[in-house]
């Protein structure tokens, strides 16, 4: 199972919203501009997300979107089902294999379903602090 640019980018989009603070819109020319990406890519993503209920926009001349529920009760299976569909390791299988499969495709789907955007937001700034760390 290979995650392509519309759950990678998804979860991105919905970290930088996340992070915004006080439930504050964002513009998604601004999270392209902070995460280098395709505004309009992102226009795309924008719409099943807001369809499933996950982010919602904000009409006027600060508006934008927001998470539609806290960081924390949002997960990353969500988003990536929205964005993926379902989760699939092989697509069929005659090998004997079935239980093993199986197995593997439980131990992903609970990984996604444990995590929240909160917990990756939490990552990010874990990732960001070793970033900006240096020696003398």
């Amino acid at each position: 199972m290979k995650i392509s640019t519309k759950g990678r980018y998804g979860l991105l989009l919905m970290v930088d919203l996340g992070m915004a603070a006080d439930d504050h819109p964002v513009s998604l020319k601004s999270v392209a501009e902070r995460k280098h990406l395709s505004d309009h890519y992102l226009e795309q993503l924008i719409a099943p997300l807001r369809n499933a209920g996950l982010v919602r926009s904000v009409r006027g001349a600060y508006g934008g979107y927001v998470l539609a529920r806290p960081a924390t009760q949002i997960t990353a299976g969500e988003v990536l089902r929205i964005l993926e569909g379902p989760v699939s390791v092989v697509d069929e299988s005659d090998d004997g294999l079935d239980l093993f499969w199986e197995r593997l495709r439980t131990s992903i789907e609970e990984v996604m379903d444990s995590t929240t955007v909160a917990d990756l937001i939490d990552m990010w700034g874990k990732m960001d602090a070793t970033a900006l760390m240096f020696y003398i």
